[in-house]
């Protein structure tokens, strides 16, 4: 392979309603075998249960349910890793979470990649009956619940919506201690999260100006990557964290990808730049408005990239 560096593939589930094909049990099945058998590493979901029309108006996107669609490509496949990027946490109970993602692991003999998220969209976090403002603490309280529930002990805790007193999770998730859990977001309080709750950490590039829309920085550069990783560093340092960090990344090289005027050296050299400010594996979204043209893109990507 070009590189050591972890590859996942976001399945096109997302893509609705203008590419209904896609979002199919056969599409999923597809080319998630597809993806397995190029030598892709994972394939991911997203997480937009109910999006609002604005939103969806200026570019955003409807997604299946992300356990649904996972447990589809996991029983089509046998090696290929399964990652959530990202799950809101917030907008679930943490112990249906918790239980659902266990389930996952557990019947996809522990190929399970959990990535989470605070979420950004006010109006889906109101639909839901969630407090925008809340979701930060949310996610941390939640964070901290489901990792005590997957040890699958009698356990107690008291959250802000919801009280366990000597409940007792089953199944557990294959993986020991726990699945991967990576924290997706570029704010200071996201890095803290990653650095003291999770395993590793997915920055996202975007343009400052979309910092707003987003509540979190932009990071438009390597040297923006590089700030951002070291303030992860000083809260490691700050904290007595001593085990490495896995930072996923999506390269600004795939931004707008298309197959017709594409650069795979440029792209190879960004990804050696990633690698060498310590990224470990990158998210990768593909076009394609059917399963065919989209099966395209992923062989044409595996060629170059995964498999070169």
């Amino acid at each position: 392979m070009l590189t050591t560096m972890l590859i996942s593939l976001g399945l096109p589930t997302d893509r609705l309603p203008a590419c209904p094909e896609l979002a199919t049990a056969a599409a999923i099945t597809q080319v998630s075998q597809r993806a397995e058998a190029a030598g892709y590493d994972a394939v991911f979901v997203t997480d937009h249960p109910f999006p609002s029309a604005k939103w969806l108006g200026r570019g955003g996107h409807h997604s299946l349910d992300p356990f649904v669609a996972l447990s589809f490509a996991a029983a089509a496949t046998t090696r290929i890793r399964l990652q959530t990027n990202l799950l809101i946490l917030a907008y679930r109970n943490p112990f249906i979470a918790a239980h659902g993602l266990a389930t996952l692991d557990a019947l996809s003999a522990g190929r399970l990649i959990v990535g989470v998220g605070a979420g950004y969209l006010e109006p889906e976090f109101t639909a839901l009956g969630v407090a925008f403002d809340q979701r930060g603490a949310r996610t941390d309280e939640a964070l901290t619940a489901i990792t005590a529930a997957w040890r699958g002990t009698p356990m107690s805790f008291e959250g802000s919506t919801f009280t366990a007193t000597d409940n007792v999770l089953a199944p557990v998730p294959a993986q020991h201690p726990r699945p991967p859990l990576l924290i997706g977001g570029n704010s200071t309080a996201a890095i803290r999260r990653a650095v003291t709750l999770a395993d590793g950490w997915v920055p996202m590039p975007s343009p400052a100006s979309a910092s707003r829309m987003l509540s979190t920085p932009g990071i438009e550069t390597l040297d923006d990557l590089a700030g951002r990783i070291a303030i992860a560093s000083r809260i490691a340092a700050e904290t007595g964290r001593t085990a490495p960090m896995q930072i996923w990344f999506t390269p600004w090289g795939l931004s707008g990808f298309d197959l017709t005027v594409w650069d795979p050296a440029q792209l190879r050299d960004e990804l050696a730049a990633l690698a060498a400010l310590g990224v470990a594996g990158i998210t990768v979204t593909l076009p394609g408005t059917t399963i065919d043209t989209f099966n395209r893109s992923l062989d044409t990507f595996a060629e170059h990239i995964v498999g070169a």
